[in-house]
């Protein structure tokens, strides 16, 4: 009996049969077709393992669950804090290698509403090229972590260092993390 005959004809065969088929071609040397067969057995059972586990099992129900996270969503909309400082707060002009650097950053209690860069290099075609690019990003980068905790630009690393090292002093006057 050959491997595609069970497929084509699997009302036919026996689990035994199966057993023992798998067994001589294991002895032979057919290890492919027993791998095979393994790995999809594994599958098989490790699947239904999966579903057999329901959350009530773990300890948790899926209303509980959904109910503790719309009571924490209730909480936090519920108290919005309107502390920090607001205010438009420049940095000091960072030096770099092709020009200086300078930011200016706007607060809303607390939170980045706008970021601004009044300086920056743009003495060359080639600078108005590579900052016309990368002060774009790293404002909007600003604006989404709400700190100064962002990534440099690739292709403009002066640039970046010098946006960074401003954005500090301007953070700090404005006595923001």
């Amino acid at each position: 009996m050959r491997w595609c005959e069970i497929f084509l004809y699997p009302k036919l065969i026996s689990w035994r049969t199966l057993i023992n088929y798998s067994a001589k071609t294991a002895v032979f040397g057919d290890m492919k077709n027993r791998r095979v067969l393994l790995i999809k057995t594994g599958t098989v059972f490790g699947v239904g393992a999966l579903a057999s586990i329901l959350p009530s099992q773990i300890g948790l129900s899926t209303a509980s669950a959904s109910t503790k996270v719309a009571k924490q969503a209730v909480k936090k909309v519920a108290h919005p804090k309107k502390t920090g400082k607001t205010g438009n707060f420049l940095g000091q002009v960072a030096q770099t290698q092709f020009g200086p650097v300078e930011v200016k950053v706007t607060l809303n209690h607390g939170r980045i509403t706008k970021v601004a860069t009044p300086v920056y290099p743009k003495g060359t075609f080639r600078d108005k090229e590579i900052n016309s690019q990368a002060i774009p990003m790293l404002q909007q980068e600003v604006i989404q972590v709400q700190s100064s905790n962002i990534q440099g630009v690739g292709g403009a690393s002066y640039t970046s260092q010098g946006f960074y090292t401003s954005l500090l002093s301007a953070l700090a006057k404005a006595g923001h993390k």
